[in-house]
C-alpha cells in the first residue's frame, strides 16, 4: 500500500485515545506485508523494529515516533475519504504523522543500508492524560540501547508544503489541568448577609489567577459551574482550567502560588476551596545539536527552513525529551489546510513525500553520529 492510501484509510477510520484497536490492527497488517518486525505497546500502539545490514559494535538506535489517535470532532471536509466514525476525526494530522512514519519504515526495510537499530513507534493516546508516551516509557522498550535520538514531527498549516520548522531548546509548554471546588453557604440572592458566597469568591479567584499570565506562563479558566438562579446563590461553584509553563521550577512555584491565592480568597469570603492540580505533559525541549543538524539536513534536501517561536500548546513528546536526546519539528501542510482541531482541517497530501524524505535522512544521519 502506498502512503497516500495508508493515510486515507486511517483518516476514514479514526479512533479516540487508547481505543485505537482497529488502527493498530491496520498498521500491524501493513507492517507485516512489508516484512517489518513489530509488536503491540502501550495497549493500543505498535512498535516496529528494523536492523541495519552493516556491522555494528554497539547498540546504537534511533526512535521515530508518530501519534495515531483522533479527536472527538465531527468532520465537515466533504472529502471522499472523510471519517466514517460519526463524531471522531483526525483533525490534528496524526494520520499524516503515521503515514510519514510508515513510508520511512517501508523505504528503510527495502534498503537497510545502515548500522544499528531503527525503531518506528506508532504511539497511542497523545490527546489525553496520562499520554501514551508515558505508557510507552513505562515498558522500557529501549532498555539496553544507546538511543541517539527520538524524532517526532507535527503538521503545521502556518507553513507551506516544502517548509519545515525547528526550534532549539524549550519549544512547547508543560500542561497542567486545574480544578477548583469552592464551598460556601448559599441561599436567597437578596439576603446577602446570610450568605457565604462561593460565586463572589470564584469571581475573585479567577481575577487573581489570571494575574499569573506572563510571556512564558499561561493560565486560563474555561469552565465555571455555579448552578444557581437569578435569585439563588448556590452552596458551591466548580471551575476548571489549564496552566502552561516552560520551566519545571516555575511550574512548581506557580502550583504553590495558586494554593496561596485560594487560601487568601477563602479567608476574605469565608469559603473553602478544594484544589486539584492534575500534572499533564512536561515541556518539549529540543536537543540543540540535533536541531542544528536537522535544519542543515532539511536544507540539503531542498526544503525551506523556518525557526519557530515558543508554543504554549502541549505534546506528550515532552516525556521523551526528559529521557533521551530528542527532536520535535513542524512539517508544512499549507495554509489551505485550515485550523487544526476543527472539522474542516484538511492537510495537503503533497507534504507526505518531503516529510518521508526528511525523516528518513534524519534517522540515517543520527544513527551515524559519534
Amino acid at each position: 500500500m502506498d502512503t497516500i492510501a495508508f493515510r486515507r484509510h486511517l483518516h476514514a477510520h479514526p479512533e479516540l485515545s487508547f481505543r485505537e484497536h482497529e488502527t493498530a490492527a491496520f498498521i500491524a497488517g501493513q507492517l507485516a506485508e512489508a516484512d517489518i518486525e513489530h509488536r503491540v505497546i502501550a495497549r493500543t500502539g505498535i512498535l516496529a523494529r528494523i536492523e541495519g545490514n552493516k556491522a555494528c559494535s554497539d547498540r546504537r538506535a534511533v526512535v521515530l515516533r508518530a501519534d495515531i489517535d483522533a479527536l472527538p470532532i465531527d468532520e465537515r471536509t466533504g472529502l471522499p475519504y472523510a471519517s466514517q466514525n460519526i463524531g471522531v476525526m483526525h483533525a490534528c494530522g496524526h494520520d499524516v504523522h503515521a503515514a510519514v512514519l510508515y513510508g520511512v519504515l517501508r523505504d528503510l526495510k527495502a534498503a537497510p543500508d545502515f548500522a544499528g537499530t531503527l525503531f518506528g513507534l506508532f504511539q497511542p493516546g497523545e490527546e489525553c492524560n496520562p499520554g501514551g508516551a508515558s505508557l510507552v516509557l513505562a515498558e522500557n522498550p529501549f532498555e539496553g540501547y544507546d538511543i541517539r535520538a527520538v524524532i517526532g514531527e507535527h503538521v503545521e498549516s502556518r507553513l507551506e508544503v516544502g517548509t519545515v520548522g525547528f526550534r532549539a531548546g524549550k519549544y512547547m509548554a508543560a500542561s497542567d489541568e486545574l480544578r477548583f471546588r469552592i464551598r460556601g453557604q448559599g441561599g436567597h440572592g437578596a439576603l446577602r448577609g446570610e450568605l457565604k458566597d462561593p460565586v463572589a469568591a470564584a469571581a475573585a479567584l479567577i481575577t487573581e489567577l489570571l494575574s499569573l499570565n506572563a510571556p512564558e506562563q499561561v493560565l486560563s479558566i474555561g469552565y465555571v459551574d455555579a448552578d444557581g438562579a437569578t435569585n439563588v446563590v448556590p452552596d458551591e461553584v466548580s471551575m476548571e482550567g489549564t496552566l502552561r509553563t516552560f520551566d519545571e521550577d516555575v511550574r512548581a512555584k506557580l502550583h504553590g502560588r495558586i494554593a496561596d491565592m485560594a487560601a487568601t480568597i477563602d479567608a476574605q469570603h469565608n469559603v473553602k476551596t478544594d484544589i486539584d492540580i492534575d500534572p499533564g505533559y512536561p515541556p518539549v525541549v529540543n536537543d540543540p545539536q540535533l536541531t542544528a543538524e536537522a535544519a542543515a539536513e532539511a536544507q540539503a534536501c531542498g526544503l525551506e527552513v523556518e525557526m519557530l517561536p515558543l508554543r504554549t500548546t502541549a505534546e506528550d513528546f515532552g516525556h521523551y525529551t526528559l529521557r533521551y536526546p530528542s527532536l520535535f519539528y513542524r512539517l508544512g501542510v499549507g495554509a489551505a489546510a485550515g485550523r487544526s482541531h476543527t472539522g474542516t482541517f484538511a492537510p495537503n497530501e503533497r507534504a507526505l513525500n518531503p516529510g518521508i524524505e526528511l525523516m528518513r535522512r534524519l534517522a540515517l544521519r543520527f544513527l551515524k553520529n559519534r
